[in-house]
């Protein structure tokens, strides 16, 4: 079903990283930046994740075995030290998602160069090296977006939903890997209800809302895909939920034949297959579209 596979590492059938997008109560802020501050009831809700659920999942993962991506806005990092520096400490990749979740395709050139610029001096201050991944909060690629991620040197985007394996972007300023993902990894529709996001869906209980998780997973690792899911502590990381997650990650990885491994690594390998002829990738030249579509 999928026409041109990727050769994973050493015969694995699929690749897998479970990237948790680290908000916070950034959203709070973007979303209303005259009261956020006083929305108290929602911002509990969404600091639930650096200060508990960040702590739960990293000693899962470490327990696991494993290492995987968290992508977190340049003000969380400065707001919530203890839970960047647990994601560090357990050899984590730390990916650039933003400075306050602002949305990059509503932003003016300057100002989308601007806080892509702050962030990258926050992840530096804070983990001692640049980053090399981005996701556009609320996957807000603009049209600018490519050119400025080549020219600040960063390897891979994880914004968009073109493909289920990786592919290249091409742009002016170069190329860069995508690793995709799409909405039916997301956890906003299966766990999210805020009246004060502007969000309001029926709550799955934690096996139905994860079912849908693991299916994606079984067809991936029957075709040889990557699987990505999109996940925010405050969402995912809650206890029976991620006692539904973690029983699942046990059980996968006694497969043996399943790559977890951060982004930074699986673009690296992209790179590798390509770089050495033994995978030609799809290319996407960008943007699409120069100019709005009319029709007459």
């Amino acid at each position: 079903m999928i026409r041109n596979p990727i050769p994973w590492p050493n015969g694995a059938k699929c690749a897998a990283c479970i990237t948790f997008d680290m908000d916070a109560d950034s959203l709070i802020h973007i979303a209303h930046p005259q009261d956020g501050y006083s929305r108290v009831s929602a911002i509990s809700m969404l600091q639930y994740g650096p200060r508990v659920a960040v702590p739960r999942i990293v000693e899962s993962y470490r327990q696991l075995g494993i290492k995987q991506t968290f992508f977190v806005p340049g003000w969380c990092i400065e707001q919530y030290p203890q839970a960047v520096e647990a994601i560090l400490e357990g050899g984590h990749e730390l990916a650039h998602h933003g400075y306050l979740h602002e949305h990059p395709r509503e932003l003016s050139d300057e100002d989308e160069a601007y806080w892509l610029d702050r962030s990258i001096e926050v992840i530096v201050k804070a983990s001692g090296k640049r980053p090399r991944g981005w996701r556009a909060p609320l996957y807000n690629f603009s049209h600018r977006s490519a050119d400025l991620l080549v020219s600040r040197g960063f390897e891979y985007d994880a914004s968009l939903m073109g493909d289920d394996i990786p592919y290249l972007l091409e742009c002016d300023g170069g190329q860069l890997v995508e690793l995709p993902s799409h909405w039916g990894l997301d956890d906003w529709p299966q766990y999210v209800q805020s009246m004060d996001l502007d969000y309001m869906m029926p709550i799955r209980a934690p096996e139905q809302g994860f079912a849908a998780f693991a299916q994606e997973f079984e067809a991936a690792y029957r075709h040889g895909a990557l699987w990505v899911p999109v996940v925010h502590p405050f969402a995912t990381g809650r206890l029976a939920r991620w006692e539904v997650v973690h029983r699942f990650l046990e059980q996968v990885l006694q497969r043996g034949d399943v790559w977890f491994a951060p982004m930074e690594e699986i673009a690296a390998h992209v790179r590798s297959v390509v770089d050495n002829g033994l995978w030609s990738p799809r290319v996407d030249r960008l943007p699409y579209y120069a100019e709005p579509v009319r029709v007459r």
